[in-house]
């Protein structure tokens, strides 16, 4: 009997070791591809269901892109300022060798002109051993090299510093342009704002009382709660992150981005409803940082949560970034702790820019204060 129970034990232990996939990539790309789905699903029922929040979520998206061309042109004017330095100390380097080049030979023209033109007759005349008089012939046919080697650099000098004048030009001129498509973008930027505007003043004219108010924010947390819940199902086959597991960093994490805490784990939220996580007010466009290792498994727009980005840490944790301008990174790609992921915004409708900050096991809520250190950012 006890060899029978020992038996079905470590029949029991070897199941999940039976059942683990041998190819994890493959998993990974099902686990993917679930996800994209599950976002396009999330989309369409967001469209089908309200078509206000629809409209939000295109202009904000709007927003976002147009962000990151701006972003993109203003990285390529950073490029080209620092070509632009590099050619210019260039040219300067080129034009004092050829100022040193040029006293060199000026210097040696000097020379051989006090020696005068009939230096080699003179040494013939003065020279009584030929063996003397053959050494100081081949050392004036040296200088003589020399002088014509030094008008070659200084050719080759005048040359490169035309090139680099021209380049310099060229590049003015790129950099010009590049300012001129720095002005388009700023003021696309605007315009998708003010559409923005306009989308979120149309969606706000549907609320037209505190019962409204409070029926929608129970319809965005349900969606929330079914999307993570979505997710885990996703999960499920999903390879173990390897590395330190994330539930021995609780009480050491870094908070994504500095700023202020204007709602709280467990704030009442009116209706009954609480607040899962932390919101952190802080300057548009900061940068949000992993606070650990871990693989994303959402990156798309969420009703109420506006460009939600959410990163799998194994374990069953995950921890949620909500209220973004841009995303980085999307599904399936895998981040550093301190990496950037996304930037600050106020999607989602906030009338600021926040960072909308959860924790979960599971599918449960924790307090992110018991996770990252201090008390606040």
């Amino acid at each position: 009997m006890r060899y029978l129970l020992l038996t079905l034990l470590l029949a029991l232990l070897a199941l999940p070791a039976a059942a683990a996939s041998k190819d994890p990539e493959a998993d990974l790309k099902r686990v993917k591809q679930r996800i994209e789905t599950l976002q396009r699903s999330v989309r369409e029922d967001v469209a089908r269901r309200d078509k206000l929040s629809a409209n939000l979520r295109q202009s904000e998206e709007a927003v976002a892109e147009a962000r990151r061309r701006l972003d993109d042109v203003r990285g390529r004017i950073r490029k080209s300022d620092a070509r632009l330095a590099e050619l210019a100390g260039e040219r300067a380097r080129a034009e004092k060798t050829l100022e040193e080049q040029r006293d060199e030979l000026a210097a040696a023209l000097r020379t051989a002109y006090v020696t005068g033109k009939e230096e080699h007759l003179k040494l013939l005349l003065s020279q009584k051993d030929p063996a003397a008089l053959g050494r100081m012939l081949v050392y004036y046919s040296y200088l003589g090299k020399a002088r014509a080697e030094r008008i070659g650099e200084i050719e080759q000098a005048v040359a490169r510093i035309g090139e680099l004048a021209a380049q310099e030009e060229a590049e003015r001129d790129r950099l010009a342009a590049l300012e001129a498509e720095r002005e388009q973008e700023v003021a696309a930027v605007e315009a998708a704002r003010k559409d923005r505007e306009k989308a979120l003043t149309a969606v706000k004219g549907q609320i037209k009382s505190n019962e409204d108010t409070i029926a929608r924010l129970r319809r965005e947390a349900r969606a929330l709660e079914k999307l993570v819940a979505d997710l885990r199902k996703a999960l499920d086959q999903s390879p173990v992150p390897s590395g330190q597991p994330f539930e021995r960093v609780r009480g050491k994490l870094p908070w994504p981005v500095p700023g202020r805490v204007v709602a709280s784990y467990g704030q009442s939220r009116g209706g009954g409803l609480k607040w899962n996580g932390v919101l952190i007010a802080t300057e548009r466009g900061t940068e949000v940082k992993a606070p650990y290792a871990g693989r994303v498994v959402y990156a798309d727009w969420l009703p109420g949560l506006g460009l939600l980005l959410i990163l799998d840490h194994g374990g069953g944790y995950m921890t949620l970034y909500g209220h973004n301008e841009q995303l980085y990174r999307g599904v399936g790609e895998t981040v550093a702790a301190g990496e950037a992921i996304a930037t600050v915004g106020d999607s989602g409708g906030q009338a600021r820019p926040e960072l909308y900050l959860e924790v979960r096991k599971g599918t449960k809520p924790q307090d992110p204060r018991k996770w990252f250190r201090g008390s606040r950012p």
